[in-house]
């Protein structure tokens, strides 16, 4: 058990003590915040730009369905390279490539004739690009910060994606109403200021010198998976959560046909983020909870309930209310589900782990989109909202059971600094 003084304060907000304590951290959370920043800018302007080449909404939905193939595989291949190669390294080789793709973008808006083809390519490579670039800036951290503030540099890292998520848009929004060219051109200027950073930062080689890329140091990483059962499990509740409540593909016809309020769609898309900001920006005491397992647990049953709540509300107010609760429970849970993982894996296969985990966060609610609109096709919008939350419910607890691992998991038997007698 850490001292005292070794020991990061707990408290309401998101502790900012690795920040301060590591400068090392602290360059890469600063390029990771402007680079996150900048490519919401690219998430609004493709789907514009297609949809004003087309006219159709079927090709703007084709665009995220071809971006998610490049990007599931080359999350496995980055695992792979994140554990064999130094991670400052790749990330200064995909934030680079990332770049130069946000490049094309913006000359191809710039050209007389657009190719609507040319969109749908350069963001498929962008998305393969994240895929490696993701796993590796994850793996990288625990060597960063210790362990007793990781869940700290976790939340950190989650609250950012949360801001860049809600405020990105927004601002991007404006800029593409101005220009295509210049919103792709902003993106290009934030992975310049990541690319300094990444660059001013030491070396970061895995521990052991490195495993040979490939597919089989790409399957060595599922059968760690597979005999870990705590960190399996932290990946199966988290599915079960995406799978079955996430109701996101209902907004639409909730709020046009229940709520007749057509324009509240916007409304209801940004309650979780806004719920899931609060809960990182509120996350301190996140890290002082020592049966993190456990927490895990509760919060994923705190966004079955939410969900549930969300099914069957009678007002607007309630539904978004309801979908706020569950976005800042995930928020929780995704902090607490990273310290598991990070602290269950060895450095030397971090990489791996990551990208699994981020094959796991991107395609479950790919799936949860085909499972709440399928119930819905069956029956209706609102039994698919709540039969979805009371279904992830009866996964938690199925979960809770099966893998008992997940809900014995405590931060001071891996490195970590819960404080005695934590939750």
């Amino acid at each position: 058990m850490a001292t005292s003084a070794s020991m990061p304060v707990v408290g309401l907000l998101v502790d900012l003590s690795p920040l301060r304590r590591s400068p090392q951290f602290r360059l890469l959370t600063v390029g990771r915040l402007v680079s996150l920043a900048g490519s919401q800018f690219t998430v609004v302007a493709a789907p514009v730009q297609v949809f004003s080449l087309t006219g159709s909404t079927l090709a703007v939905g084709l665009l995220g369905l071809a971006q998610l193939p490049p990007l599931l595989l080359a999350s496995f291949l980055g695992g792979t390279l994140a554990d064999a190669f130094d991670r400052r390294r790749v990330l200064l080789v995909t934030q680079t490539l990332l770049a130069s793709a946000s490049v094309g973008l913006a000359l191809n808006a710039a050209a007389p004739s657009p190719r609507v083809w040319l969109v749908y390519v350069l963001t498929a490579v962008i998305a393969a690009l994240s895929g490696i670039d993701a796993p590796t800036r994850t793996a990288a951290v625990p060597g960063l910060v210790s362990a007793s503030m990781l869940p700290a540099a976790l939340a950190l890292s989650q609250l950012l994606f949360q801001l860049a998520l809600v405020v990105g848009p927004a601002v991007g929004g404006l800029v593409v109403a101005r220009s295509l060219t210049l919103a792709y051109l902003v993106d290009v200027a934030t992975f310049v200021v990541a690319i300094a950073a990444v660059a001013l930062m030491d070396p970061l080689p895995p521990e052991g010198g490195g495993t040979p890329p490939g597919w089989r140091s790409a399957l060595e990483g599922w059968r760690h998976l597979r005999a870990e059962p705590a960190v399996l499990g932290a990946f199966v509740i988290d599915l079960d959560a995406m799978v079955f409540g996430m109701p996101r593909t209902l907004f639409p016809e909730l709020a046009e046909r229940v709520f007749a309020a057509p324009g509240a769609v916007g409304l209801l898309f940004a309650a979780p983020a806004a719920g899931a900001l609060v809960g990182a920006a509120t996350s301190g005491w996140v890290g002082g909870i020592e049966h993190q397992g456990r927490g895990v647990i509760a919060a994923v049953a705190a966004w079955g309930a939410a969900i549930t709540v969300f099914g069957v509300a009678p007002w607007l107010w309630l539904a978004l209310a309801a979908l706020a609760a569950a976005g800042w429970a995930d928020a929780v849970s995704a902090v607490m589900r990273n310290t598991i993982i990070q602290l269950s894996v060895p450095d030397r296969l971090r990489g791996r782990l990551s990208a699994l985990h981020i094959a796991n966060v991107s395609g479950g609610p790919r799936l949860g989109d085909v499972e709440s609109g399928v119930v819905a096709a069956v029956t209706d919008v609102r039994v698919s909202a709540w039969s979805g939350g009371l279904a992830c419910l009866a996964g938690v607890a199925l979960v809770a059971h099966r893998f008992g691992a997940l809900a014995r998991w405590r931060l001071s038997d891996h490195g970590g600094a819960g404080p005695a007698g934590g939750a």
